[in-house]
C-alpha cells in the first residue's frame, strides 16, 4: 500500500522523485511480493495524482533493473542463475572496498545502529524468525552504507543489493542459512569496531561468497526436491 501524496509543492518531477523513492524502499524492505503487479493508473488512483508521474517513475525503476515490463504493469524480474551469479560478481567487487572506507569513517551514532541491527539479527537467528532476519540484515547493511562517503559507490551497492532482496529473503528461511549470516554480520561488526578497514574488507567478501554458496545449494536441493515431486506424481498417475 504506498502512502497518499496528497498536495504538497513542486512540480511533476519532485512527485515523481517521491514516488520513486516510495516503491524502492517498497523493494528494499522486501514488502513488495515477487508477482505483485504495479499498475501505473491504479497507484496514481490510489495516490490522488495523474497518471503520467508514476509511470516516469515506474519506467526509471526498469531502466535501473528494480521492475520488469509486463503486458499488465509492472513486477520485480524473475532473476535465473546467470542473473544472480552476475549480480554477486558485481558486489564481489564493489562491497570489500566499501566495507574498508566504512570501517574507517563510521561514526558513534552508526556503530550503535549497527549493533542494535546485528543484536536483532542474532534474536531473530535464534527463534528462526526469517522476516526479522531480513529487516535487521536490511537495517545492518544501511548502517555501514550510510558512512561510505563515495555517494556513487553506495548507490551502485544499494541497488545491486536490492536486486538480490527476493532471493535473499526465500534464503533466509532455511535456519542453517540464518546461522551463517549471523555469523558473518558478528564477524563484520567486529571488524567496523575496531575500525579495521582489512579486517573488513576479507569479512564482506567471504560474506558475499558465502551468500552465493548458500544460494546455489539451496536452489539445487529446491530444483531437485521439485524434480522428485514430479517424477512422483507421474508415476502416481500412471498408477491409476
Amino acid at each position: 500500500m504506498m502512502s497518499r501524496a496528497g498536495s504538497r509543492p513542486g512540480g511533476n518531477g519532485s512527485l515523481r522523485a517521491r514516488i520513486y523513492e516510495e516503491i524502492r524502499d517498497r523493494i528494499h524492505r522486501g514488502s513488495l511480493g515477487q508477482d505483485e503487479k504495479l499498475v501505473d493508473v491504479d497507484i496514481a488512483s490510489q495516490l490522488g495524482v495523474s497518471r503520467m508521474p508514476v509511470r516516469e517513475a515506474l519506467l526509471q525503476l526498469t531502466h535501473e533493473g528494480y521492475l520488469v515490463g509486463t503486458t499488465r504493469g509492472f513486477m520485480l524480474p524473475r532473476l535465473t542463475a546467470n542473473d544472480v551469479a552476475n549480480i554477486f560478481e558485481v558486489r564481489r567487487c564493489l562491497e570489500p572496498r566499501a566495507a574498508a572506507h566504512a570501517a574507517r569513517d563510521i561514526d558513534a551514532d552508526g556503530m550503535a545502529r549497527l549493533a542494535s541491527a546485528l543484536d536483532d539479527a542474532e534474536k531473530a537467528a535464534a527463534t528462526g524468525d526469517a522476516e526479522l532476519l531480513f529487516q535487521a540484515n536490511v537495517r545492518f547493511r544501511s548502517c555501514w552504507l550510510e558512512a561510505v562517503r563515495n555517494d556513487r559507490l553506495a548507490s551502485a551497492i544499494s541497488r545491486f543489493a536490492d536486486h538480490v532482496q527476493v532471493v535473499r529473503l526465500g534464503t533466509l528461511t532455511h535456519l542453517p542459512t540464518q546461522a551463517v549470516v549471523v555469523a558473518g554480520m558478528r564477524k563484520l561488526h567486529e571488524a567496523f569496531t575496531r575500525r579495521d578497514s582489512m579486517a573488513a574488507f576479507d569479512h564482506m567478501t567471504r560474506f558475499i561468497e558465502t551468500a552465493e554458496e548458500r544460494f546455489v545449494a539451496l536452489t539445487k536441493a529446491m530444483e531437485a526436491s521439485a524434480s522428485e515431486e514430479s517424477r512422483s506424481a507421474t508415476s502416481q498417475g500412471r498408477a491409476q
